[in-house]
This record gives structure tokens, sequence and C-alpha cells, in this order.
């Protein structure tokens, strides 16, 4: 599936987590079971088929590096996580883009960033270029095959014209900011000098969620869009976390968990993937709740290394 192509060029050494939890996904047997259903929908109707087929559910953390979880460092704790990749399975030779924009096109489009033309670099609030048009996305391809999907988080993609927006791309909706980072509480970020808020509900502003920790806004978000999801078809939830990407901000109660790290940065920086880390269990309790754990396919991955002020 192109969601696992992400191959880095360079080979960089980066974190390289994806937690698959499916029943089927124990002892091995993943791969026969897979074969399995794929037998089991032959012959049935569209509608039947579409009920068969695997919520897909794919987190994507920002900046988030090797020794930055708590199966590969005591340092920092992530309890959900562990626990995740303990029942699931792990990829630890894994390996994702340097930057945002080079990551995210080859997730969306399934294509080695070099054959987009966004291999070069990020894109930039004034930059006339994006995800090119004639690649269709995973949303849109999920789509046609009756899935109802949906971004909360980060694009990245592309937005000087409407077309390169993500509810153009093949997502029913999108929720989150355009550009590549922003403040976590304001949701503005400065350009040339001026602050400007980067927040909106497809094309128009969200003015009222000024104050509210993006890494609760965005999880808050997706939990709303499994508790309110029309069973008749399968979902895809792309949620493409903010966190851990610079700024360094969290609300105090997390970074004084970590009170035993010297280094301030760090410090912030471990209450980050704290609060992160409970945004993972509120997720998946939210599909346990709703019974669609058991048909869903979870992937957490980062999507680049960590930022070396981290």
């Amino acid at each position: 599936m192109s969601v696992l192509t992400l191959v880095n060029k360079r080979r960089i050494p980066l974190l390289v987590l994806v937690v698959c939890v499916l029943p089927v996904c124990i002892n091995g047997s993943n791969v026969v079971n897979v074969h399995r259903w794929s037998e089991s929908v032959e012959g049935r109707s569209e509608a039947q088929q579409q009920q068969q087929q695997p919520n897909i559910v794919f987190v994507l953390a920002d900046d988030y590096g090797y020794n930055d979880i708590g199966y590969h460092s005591d340092q920092i704790r992530t309890p959900n996580l562990d626990s995740l990749a303990k029942s699931g399975v792990t990829l630890e030779n894994y390996y994702v883009q340097p930057i945002c924009t080079p990551t995210r096109s080859q997730l969306m489009s399934g294509k080695y960033q070099i054959h987009t033309g966004l291999q070069h670099d990020i894109l930039y609030p004034d930059q006339r270029n994006g995800l090119p048009l004639d690649c269709p996305t995973i949303a849109d391809q999920l789509r046609k095959a009756g899935y109802a999907t949906h971004l909360v988080g980060k694009w990245h993609l592309g937005f000087y014209r409407e077309d390169y927006l993500p509810y153009r791309r093949g997502f029913d909706t999108a929720f989150g900011y355009l550009n590549g980072q922003e403040d976590y509480f304001t949701h503005y970020r400065p350009y040339d000098g001026t602050p400007y808020l980067d927040l909106r509900h497809e094309a128009t502003p969200v003015m009222n969620e000024t104050g509210r920790y993006s890494t609760h806004l965005f999880t808050s978000k997706a939990i709303d869009l499994v508790k309110n999801h029309d069973r008749s078809k399968p979902l895809f939830l792309y949620l493409a976390l903010q966190a851990t990407h610079a700024p360094l901000q969290v609300p105090k109660e997390y970074e004084e968990q970590y009170k035993h790290i010297k280094n301030n940065k760090r410090q912030v920086f471990a209450g980050m993937v704290s609060a992160m880390d409970e945004g993972m269990k509120n997720l998946t309790d939210a599909l346990k709740e709703t019974k669609m754990w058991e048909n869903t396919v979870f992937f957490f991955s980062t999507g680049l290394t960590i930022a070396p002020w981290g």
C-alpha cells in the first residue's frame, strides 16, 4: 500500500514506528488473514464490501525522533504508544524524508518526491507550488473505493490556489493548518514580520480556538469524527499532528512531569511527547467505545527527523 512507501534515498536514520493494530496481526498471521478477508468479499454487493473494508487511521507525528519513545529510551514516558507497539507491528528499519513537504508528498501520492518536484525544500507561504494536481492522493483513491475521508492537522502540500487545498484533494473534510509551523496556542504564524492566523475548516478561518493547545484540539477533532462517523462507509482518518515540531510549547502540567531533565528545551519537548501520547490513548479509546477498533488498521509514524533544538 502506498502509505508504506516512505523510503528516504539518503537513508537518514529517523524514528520509525508504524503501529498496525488489527486483531489479525497476531503471531505473524496478518498476511494470511488479509488474503482471507479479500477472498471473503468476492461475490458480495458493493454495500456489503464497504461494510467489510477496514477503517484506516493514520497518525503522523512531526519532528519525532528515534529515542523519544519509551520503548527505545526511558527518558520520556509513552505508555500508550508503547502498548500499541507491543500489541501491534513495529517497523524499525523504515525511512522518511528529513523535512516536511517531501515526506508528506510521498505519503499522499505514493511517489518519490523527485517525481513530483517537491524534493528540494519545504513549501513556504509565498511559494506558488504544491503537490501536482495530476497526482491523485491516497484520499482520492480511498474515496473512490467508498471511504469517508478526513484530514485533521497539518497539510503543507500547497495552498496558493484553492485547487491545492486538502478538501479539493480527496478529503471530504479538512480541519487544520496549511503551513509548516505555527504557535501551538494562538494558531498564528508570522510572515514578513506580521502574524497571520493559519487555522481553518475547509476554506473558513477558525477564529474561536485561540488558547487551545493544538495537540488537544486536533485529537479532539479526530475523536469527534470517529464518534460521528456514518458506519455505512469505511473511515479513512489522516491525523497529521503539529507535535512535536517547533516551536517548543506545551501546557505547564506536562512540562512539570520532567523536572528531572535539566535541559529546559528537552524538558518542554518531553512534555509535548507526553501530551501526544495521551492523545493516542484518547483516540484509540474512542475507536473502542464506538466498536470500530476491531475493524481498524491503525498507523502511527513520524514524518521526519527530530529537530536539533529538541
